[in-house]
């Protein structure tokens, strides 16, 4: 079940949104929970990044019996035996990581997988006002850049942190192991480095964040300007330049924050460089000293002490780099896990119902609802009934609420108070596939997908043949168009449908509805692009379609309405009238009052 934290890897807690200087105990854990699913394969990571940091250490005791026993013995056979072993413990290593680095990646890549489809599929079930509040480019820099910056780190820092961290400390136990006094000034230089790795942590982790806000913007700005109603917007205004210094700005900042982020601490680490290049010829000056004094220390142990400094401060090296890459990295898990908090404002119920055979009986009952943010209701207390197979048109002035209406019944948005029901249950009871497939919606605001006509119907219903689909186009009075194309039904629509009309988009999408077959059809100024010929071709075809179908028609233009079974004119989101169009215009009200005006508008056009 999603949000159990228990069963879904992705989503075990809350994220901190705050906290940019330092990761919070439970977001470090959130991040390894994400492992959890892996954790076979990740103790056998495990096992071989011991078994080779094991190798690794063993060379400098191999080196300290050629130099302390095989070279001054002129033992041959013993300094060949040592030589093969120390051929095969670079073999045996290289071996366990190429193993280890296999596992790794699958593994890093099954997580970066999971929470890339977790966010989509997290995303897809927000409801309408989340985008409204979104920037396309935002959510889309989540997804691309984000989730995508994170992949060195889900891939392989982990890993390496395990290995530099198991090789550091195996090589520890056996600096110790060869003179504890040499081991112990070796180790000198580790608390200074471990806090100013701490420091440069902390900071680089506030430049990635800035940084990917800075990402965010420029994509937001490349999906507006260039899709194809930025370009048209920005060259009929003549705006081109403006658009081109704002995006040039915006990379000017993204790549300012990169150098930024890649020379932070760089002072630091030149200074934690240098002392640890010092370590070893100072070793060398104490092992001397030592020797000097009598005590006893072999020449080979020197060596091989000195040769272990080595192979510590390089995965010690690593092993900071990797911490200050991982504090940066957090702030990428920060924004993600902030969209994935984000709570579903239109969730499906457990247990929620199917509707079997659905007749279409549409009602509000009391409806009111707000927008988030908004002064007074956009709706309120609305009832309509409409009879399984009849129709009702929805007038009214802009913003007097007759689109939302439509949201409420298609469940874009859940109602504040009442209900709305369909064949007499709430919508709020019934599965989102029961809904989608007993109210099907054409908007005024078309979208086509940048792939074929065939492609764009079946969207709709997969298992459609091509029969199937020239009937549904001949319903919308699309068929003609569509056959005279050279390649028919496989012509590519382009990029939001640009190929085609305005009235062209909308009676494809007619057509997309008309071939799901559902019983209720919801038109939100489905008609607006029409022509007058086509629309009262249009006509005719939808009142053959509405036999036995219910329909509920959001119209601005009234000579679409006048058939209906009854028209609920709103007005400020309350219905004000309600009646037959003779019985309306005979009342002489608001109704009459928006034909006047309709039929004025129709005589200016003319």
């Amino acid at each position: 079940m999603r949000g159990d934290p228990e069963r879904d890897p992705y989503r075990p807690g809350k994220a901190d949104t705050t906290g940019l200087d330092r990761p919070r105990k439970d977001e470090v854990a959130r991040v390894l929970h994400l492992f959890r699913p892996h954790t076979r394969t990740l103790s056998v990571v495990a096992v071989l990044i011991a078994a080779s940091a094991v190798a690794g250490v063993a060379s400098p005791f191999l080196i300290r019996e050629v130099v302390d026993v095989a070279l001054p013995r002129g033992d041959v056979r013993l300094l060949a035996w040592l030589a093969a072993g120390l051929v095969g413990i670079v073999a045996v290593s290289t071996a366990l990581d190429v193993v280890q680095g296999l596992l790794t990646t699958r593994v890093g890549q099954a997580v970066m997988h999971g929470l890339r489809t977790s966010l989509y599929t997290h995303l897809q079930r927000m409801s309408l006002g989340f985008f409204a509040r979104t920037r396309t480019g935002e959510v889309q820099s989540r997804i691309a850049n984000d989730i995508g910056a994170m992949q060195t780190v889900v891939t392989s820092t982990g890993a390496d942190l395990v290995q530099n961290l198991a090789t550091v400390v195996v090589t520890v136990v056996a600096m110790l192991a060869l003179d504890w006094r040499l081991a112990l000034f070796s180790f000198v230089v580790l608390p200074f480095s471990v806090w100013l790795n701490r420091r440069v942590g902390r900071l680089r982790r506030r430049i990635t964040a800035q940084r990917q806000r800075q990402l965010a913007d420029m994509s937001a700005t490349v999906e507006e300007t260039l899709s194809i109603s930025g370009v048209l917007l920005t060259r009929t205004t003549g705006r081109t330049p403006e658009v081109v210094q704002r995006f040039t700005r915006q990379s000017d900042d993204v790549a300012r924050l990169e150098v930024g982020s890649e020379m932070a601490g760089r002072w630091q680490w030149s200074l934690i460089t240098l002392t640890m290049a010092a370590v070893p010829a100072l070793t060398y000056l104490l092992g001397g000293w030592i020797r000097g004094t009598g005590t006893a220390l072999s020449i080979g142990t020197l060596v091989a002490l000195v040769t272990l400094q080595g192979q510590l401060f390089r995965p010690l090296g690593a092993l900071l780099r990797i911490v200050v890459r991982l504090h940066a990295s957090m702030a990428l898990f920060t924004r993600v896990f902030e969209y994935l908090d984000t709570p579903v404002e239109v969730e499906e119920k457990p247990g929620a119902r199917t509707l079997a055979a659905p007749a279409g009986h549409v009602r509000f009952q009391d409806v009111s609802f707000s927008y988030p943010g908004a002064d007074r209701p956009t709706v309120e207390g609305i009832t309509l009934d409409v009879p399984a197979g009849s129709s009702l048109a929805v007038v009214g002035a802009t913003g007097s609420g007759k689109t939302t209406l439509g949201y409420l019944l298609a469940r874009l948005y859940d109602v504040d108070s009442g209900a709305v029901t369909v064949d007499g249950v709430d919508v709020r009871d019934l599965t989102a596939r029961s809904l989608s497939d007993a109210v099907g919606v054409v908007t005024q605001e078309t979208f086509l997908l940048h792939a074929s006509v065939a492609d764009n119907l079946r969207f709709a219903r997969p298992g459609a043949t091509d029969d199937e689909l020239r009937r549904a186009a001949r319903i919308a009075q699309i068929d003609d168009v569509l056959s005279a194309l050279p390649q028919g039904y496989d012509t590519v629509v382009g990029e939001r449908g640009y190929r085609f009309s305005g009235g062209e988009k909308q009676r494809i999408a007619l057509a997309r509805t008309v071939l799901r077959d559902p019983p209720v059809l919801l038109l939100d100024e489905a008609t607006s692009a029409l022509d007058t010929r086509t629309e009262r071709a249009m006509a005719g075809a939808l009142a053959e379609l509405s036999s036995g179908r219910t329909t509920i028609t959001i119209a601005h233009r009234l000579s679409t309405v006048r058939g209906a079974d009854q028209i609920a004119v709103l007005d400020h989101g309350r219905v004000v009238e309600r009646g037959s169009h003779a019985e309306l215009l005979a009342a002489g009200g608001r109704y009459a009052e928006l034909v006047a005006a309709d039929e004025a508008r129709a005589e200016l056009v003319q």
